[in-house]
């Protein structure tokens, strides 16, 4: 041993570990295995082993499968990874064994290693085991599935829904603002027939509470805990009534409602329900990607551009051309949305590894389904407080668009029949006059009864506007 080592052993021999390392020798060989990524376990999914070692000992302990003194300082310690105290401790590649087995045994040994300094800092007289006592009647196999649920749950709770409920906020805010003007409506990129923008801001804001309905939906199959199915399911070296205590035990340590699997075996072998909340990031993925391109091409401009709404200037956007100003949180958001449809191909792909008894891409899912639940939640966050709330209506050029718009002709329709409703649009765009103006020689209608009929506000109403 020297002053930067020290050596630990396991059942293959002896490793060399980090002298102040809370791990030992399962964790350093993983570090040597997997030099893959340099990307390590996130600290929710750390988080969620901190609470599965906490509670597996509260739930060995009124089993009285474990002493009181045992359990005591597994909590304290595990308590301490719960907190992020010890995250730097955490140093696998998330590229590692498929099960997890490896950052499983990392916890072990932190919680272990960490709960007899306690009992050293208390003169206690016990001796605290990885194995034998902080994973006692817990498997890799049920351990790692569980906590990324618990993780998942956890980002979807604190950052996701948050941020949803943010934005949708927001966004109904501006529609209810401008909820009196109306504006040029597009289809194909091309004008259509008017819409208000309580229209355009509250169908955004619907999509997103849609969204968080369709996560929220999942929740109900993504909050059964594996934890109890051990090795392949059945539950070998636990007790029968480990898995019901144990998601008691996290029900009360997070707030948030868990319960035993109803299936072992399925919990073990598929990440189903991880990957249908996947699915779902994804589909509010595509919804955010379309409401921030909208904020975009309403944007854009302001000269030569739609120039409909005015985002707030944030950040010079060039190097090159002064007084540039970019739409630049709606970039990152439909950055971020790309990611997240990225990450549920992952996912898709880690859903379809179970072999038999058990799913060997667990830590692949969790990374990327974590950071699309994490990303699309700051996401939303971000766009509602810096762009959505700072919007403003370009009024004066919504209304001088709006009125030389030959497609409000579609009103006369019933009136004056598609033929000659097409010739007054088309003599309307070619002369760059009013509709009214060419209207009104075109037809035997009066001034009055087409300014009615032609009333860009009646028409966001549906109907008839005659």
């Amino acid at each position: 041993m020297s002053a930067n080592f020290r050596i630990e052993k396991d059942s293959m021999g002896e490793v060399k570990v980090p002298a102040n390392a809370l791990y030992m020798a399962q964790t350093q060989r993983a570090v040597e295995n997997f030099p893959i990524s340099g990307i390590t376990i996130g600290p929710l999914v750390i988080k969620a082993l901190g609470i599965i070692k906490k509670c597996a000992a509260q739930a060995n302990l009124e089993l009285k499968l474990i002493k009181p003194e045992v359990a005591q300082f597994i909590v304290a310690a595990a308590q301490e990874v719960i907190e992020g105290k010890w995250n730097d401790q955490f140093p696998i590649d998330i590229f590692q064994t498929g099960s997890g087995t490896s950052s499983n045994m990392n916890a072990n040994e932190v919680v272990a290693t960490r709960a007899n300094q306690l009992v050293s800092e208390k003169k206690a007289d016990v001796k605290i085991h990885p194995n034998d006592h902080v994973n006692f009647g817990q498997s890799s196999n049920d351990v790692y599935p569980t906590a990324l649920r618990i993780a998942a749950r956890i980002a979807i709770e604190t950052t996701l829904f948050p941020g949803m409920k943010a934005l949708e906020s927001e966004l109904n805010a501006i529609a209810n603002k401008y909820a009196h003007i109306a504006k040029t409506g597009k289809t194909h990129l091309m004008d259509a027939m008017p819409v208000t923008f309580k229209q355009v801001f509250g169908a955004h804001a619907h999509m997103v509470k849609m969204g968080r309905e369709r996560v929220k939906s999942t929740l109900v199959r993504a909050s059964e805990l594996p934890q109890g199915g051990t090795a392949v399911g059945t539950g070998i070296n636990t007790h029968v009534d480990f898995g019901k205590l144990f998601a008691k035990y996290v029900t009360k340590e997070t707030g948030y409602s868990f319960i035993e699997a109803v299936d072992h075996f399925e919990a073990q072998a598929t990440l189903d329900a991880p990957a249908e909340v996947s699915g779902q990031l994804k589909t509010f993925a595509c919804s955010l990607m379309k409401i921030a391109n909208d904020f975009r091409w309403m944007n854009s401009g302001p000269n030569s551009g739609v120039a409909e709404i005015e985002i707030a200037p944030l950040q010079p956007g060039s190097s090159i051309m002064p007084g540039k100003v970019n739409p630049v949180i709606e970039e990152s958001v439909a950055m971020v949305c790309g990611q997240v449809i990225g990450n549920d191909a992952a996912v898709t792909i880690g859903a379809q590894s179970g072999n038999f008894e058990l799913n060997v891409m667990v830590p692949l899912v969790a990374q990327n389904l974590i950071q699309s639940i994490v990303l699309l939640g700051n996401a939303c966050a971000n766009f509602a407080k810096m762009s959505v709330s700072k919007v403003k209506i370009n009024e004066k050029n919504v209304k001088d668009k709006l009125y030389k718009n030959p497609i409000l002709v579609t009103a006369l329709n019933p009136i004056i029949g598609y033929d000659l409703a097409a010739k007054i649009a088309k003599t309307s765009y070619a002369e760059n006059r009013s509709l009214l103006e060419v209207a009104k020689e075109m037809t035997t209608l009066s001034e009055a009864e087409l300014l009615k009929a032609l009333d860009p506000v009646k028409m966001t109403k549906g109907g008839f506007t005659e």
